[in-house]
């Protein structure tokens, strides 16, 4: 599992460019999921049921999972849109990314280089708006504690800088975190040591989390 570059979650842009009187208004947004992406796709045509064209594009990279791509050139000629749209989000190095570009025809045809242009062209300066951000992978460790205890341990474990997943309580409180996996071994032995080695972190699997870049 490796780092992946996107643009911060919640991120939702309109960016319009005007070309030969011919409108190009790009919606940028994350997405974390094919779903996600075609629902923006279908809320974006719905907006805009006058419109020529609602060209649109992603990539979408989920754990565990092949990698899915989609573009469509919604009507404009095979190539000069979906395809420079999703070259622009592969220029750019970003995953679960959506750009739909909404078109409304000024009269002036573009022929096919414009076409490229314009469409590449508006989802570059969509994404040069976005803010940035990285997955990067963490292992996810989990260890029970007693609940007169947990509260203290987390404190510690958040001031030495464990990302807290959760905390279910029970007779006893099961607390999980996310840590870089070089940072693991400084967490094993942290939890030893708070407990005088009466608990200790067990390898749950991993996960990812965002930071700003």
């Amino acid at each position: 599992m490796g780092v992946i570059y996107t643009v911060r979650s919640g991120t939702r842009i309109e960016n319009e460019i005007e070309i030969k009187r011919s409108r190009f208004i790009t919606t940028l947004a994350r997405t974390d999921s094919s779903d996600e992406a075609r629902a923006l796709i279908n809320e974006v045509k719905a907006d805009n049921p006058q419109a020529r064209h609602n060209c649109s594009a992603f990539l979408i990279q989920v754990d565990g999972r092949d990698p899915h791509q989609h573009s469509s050139d919604d009507g404009e000629p095979s190539g000069t849109a979906g395809t420079p749209m999703i070259d622009a989000l592969r220029l750019a190095g970003v995953w679960n990314v959506t750009a739909v570009v909404t078109r409304y025809f000024g009269g002036i045809l573009l022929g096919g280089g414009g076409l490229v242009r314009a469409y590449s062209s508006s989802v570059s300066k969509a994404l040069a708006l976005a803010p940035k951000a990285k997955l990067v992978p963490l292992d996810v460790l989990e260890t029970r504690v007693s609940l007169a205890q947990a509260g203290r341990i987390e404190a510690e474990l958040r001031n030495a800088g464990a990302q807290i997943l959760g905390i279910d309580w029970g007779s006893e409180a099961a607390i999980r975190i996310g840590t870089l996996p070089d940072s693991r071994a400084i967490f094993e032995a942290q939890i030893l040591a708070l407990t005088s080695g009466v608990s200790q972190f067990q390898m749950m699997g991993t996960t990812r989390a965002e930071v700003d870049e």
